[in-house]
């Protein structure tokens, strides 16, 4: 089913109580994979979600990803201590333009080391937008060898969300192990079959109901 590719997605500042309640009721009434909130939301997610097999997910260094390493390690840890079972992290996208590819793998181990005493999914967006075909390889290959359980290819925040080009890039650089979330700008249900079919495991909407076909 097409719903158990998507993470159900309000990450408008704007967004309300009654507005996230209603997006974790329709994630599970259609089963889908995860709902993603801003942290100040998740408490309510969770209790919704709580005994559901939607899994409730945050994010973390949003949208800009230039937050200092402990500073997002310190985010993960009350995300997870709330009840996350994924966290979308965005990676530092300045230090890999600066080429401190050290700077950018240290800060993802060390959110995967936070494994040792939580069970979570950990996805980093990478922000395709801003990347050259020649650095979304390389970063692709980084994440594949720090061991993250996907790449993530937006925050939906930036000039664009993803492409097919985009995951197909991703395709030929990354680990077997490694899965891939596409998100940002898919609206629509024909965009989510191509993007299943190029090999994407995960998509994140806000309009999930629509990619569904329930709207």
């Amino acid at each position: 089913m097409l719903a158990q590719y998507i993470d159900a997605t309000n990450l408008k500042p704007e967004a309300s109580s009654d507005d996230i309640k209603k997006l974790c009721e329709e994630a599970v009434k259609y089963n889908m994979a995860a709902v993603c909130i801003n942290p100040c939301r998740l408490p309510l997610a969770v209790s919704i979600l709580r005994k559901t097999p939607v899994k409730p997910c945050t994010v973390i260094s949003f949208p800009l990803g230039a937050e200092l390493p402990d500073v997002k390690r310190v985010q993960a840890v009350e995300a997870l201590k709330i009840g996350a079972l994924e966290l979308d992290v965005v990676m530092n996208i300045g230090a890999f333009k600066d080429r401190d590819y050290k700077l950018v793998e240290d800060e993802i181990k060390g959110l995967l080391r936070l494994k040792q005493d939580f069970d979570y999914v950990l996805k980093v967006i990478v922000e395709t937008a801003l990347l050259s075909e020649d650095e979304l390889a390389v970063a692709t290959k980084i994440i594949s060898e720090t061991g993250a359980d996907f790449i993530k290819t937006s925050t939906g925040f930036s000039s664009r969300g993803v492409s097919i080009e985009d995951i197909e890039i991703i395709k030929e650089n990354k680990s077997n192990k490694l899965k891939i979330k596409a998100s940002g700008g898919i609206k629509e249900l024909d965009f989510a079959r191509r993007l299943i079919e190029a090999g994407v495991h995960r998509i994140g909407s806000s309009n999930p109901l629509k990619i569904i076909g329930v709207l």
